[in-house]
């Protein structure tokens, strides 16, 4: 039998797994205004995204995971952005229902683990990786991905860690999204480009799905 705090790590990982395996690609989404959050969510929906990540870079982040949760029960909600515990805590009752970071301290690490959402944290290096694999972490969110490696990168990781798996986020293109995909080690792709400003400005809600549909299309 597992060590119990290893057996709370598989059973996070199983969460994490089906958090990836709902959609290839994580639209990283920044709230200006709080009026724009569901429409702007229910847009992404109906252009097939099932995942969507608020970050906490601005003060509406909060609410604006509890106004998705209520409005959008069938999708992922979860909060981006991360950095401390007060943060996850406050997420959680929020209704987030995962939590990513955009780096590794132990504490997030070890209250990961026994968190009602689960952790995907950030890494940009194998030493990062290497504290969270410690603890029985095998998915990963790789941050800022382009200025990290990117592909070569993942790649290298590959090598001795071959049963890990990557959400890459930082600088990813809609061009670029499937050549990350195209990896054995990544299962899904973050980025801001399914959320352009001026879309989101606009209200153009249309544009907004055409876009998600889109990007998902080139996947195929």
């Amino acid at each position: 039998m597992p060590k119990p705090s290893m057996q709370l790590a598989i059973e996070k990982r199983q969460q994490v797994q089906a958090l990836l395996a709902a959609c290839p690609l994580v639209p990283v989404i920044t709230i200006d205004d709080p009026d724009q959050a569901v429409p702007l969510g229910r847009a992404l929906v109906a252009g097939g995204i099932r995942i969507l990540e608020i970050t906490l870079r601005t003060a509406h982040g909060l609410e604006a995971i509890r106004q998705l949760r209520k409005a959008l029960p069938e999708i992922w909600v979860g909060a981006g952005t991360v950095t401390n515990l007060d943060q996850y805590r406050q997420v959680e009752a929020a209704g987030a229902q995962f939590v990513i970071t955009p780096g590794v301290t132990e504490a997030l690490l070890s209250h990961g683990l026994t968190a009602q959402a689960p952790l995907l944290p950030g890494v940009a290096t194998i030493s990062e990786m290497m504290l969270g694999y410690a603890m029985g972490y095998r998915e990963f969110k790789f941050f800022p991905a382009e200025v990290s490696g990117g592909i070569q990168a993942l790649k290298a990781f590959a090598g001795p860690f071959g049963d890990v798996t990557f959400c890459p986020t930082g600088g990813i293109r809609r061009d670029t999204a499937k050549h990350y995909l195209a990896l054995k080690n990544v299962a899904a792709v973050g980025g801001t480009w399914l959320t352009p400003p001026e879309l989101v400005v606009a209200g153009d809600w249309d544009g907004v799905t055409k876009l998600a549909s889109a990007s998902l299309a080139d996947l195929r």
